[in-house]
């Protein structure tokens, strides 16, 4: 009753052949062929030596990104000092009010 019935499959059609393989069981191998030379100037030194403008826009921009996630971290520091003085200096008028009126009711 609880049993799920699944469609019959209308596209996978199993094979009942008993597949061979069509490969030799000994292969030859060739020895593998040697990598080929890289090209001399694939780093910075090549590019500053191709086109300096680049390689000037490449360090602004770095410089840019770590000064942009400076400026977001001493924010972030900013807002949590402010809270916690915040926090601070309510819970101390909190304190004093809460002692101004246990004096007021024990009178």
């Amino acid at each position: 009753m609880f049993k799920p019935k699944y469609p019959t499959p209308d596209t996978y059609k199993p094979s009942l052949e008993a597949s061979t393989p069509t490969a030799p069981l000994v292969q030859h191998t060739s020895p593998a062929p040697a990598p080929a030379p890289t090209a001399p100037g694939n780093g910075l030194a090549a590019l500053v030596q191709r086109s300096p403008g680049t390689a000037v826009l490449v360090v602004a921009g770095g410089i840019g990104g770590t000064l942009a996630l400076a400026a977001v971290a001493v924010s972030l520091l900013l807002a949590v000092a402010v809270t916690a003085i915040a926090l601070a200096t309510s819970g101390v008028v909190l304190l004093f009010l809460v002692r101004t009126v246990r004096d007021e009711l024990h009178r």
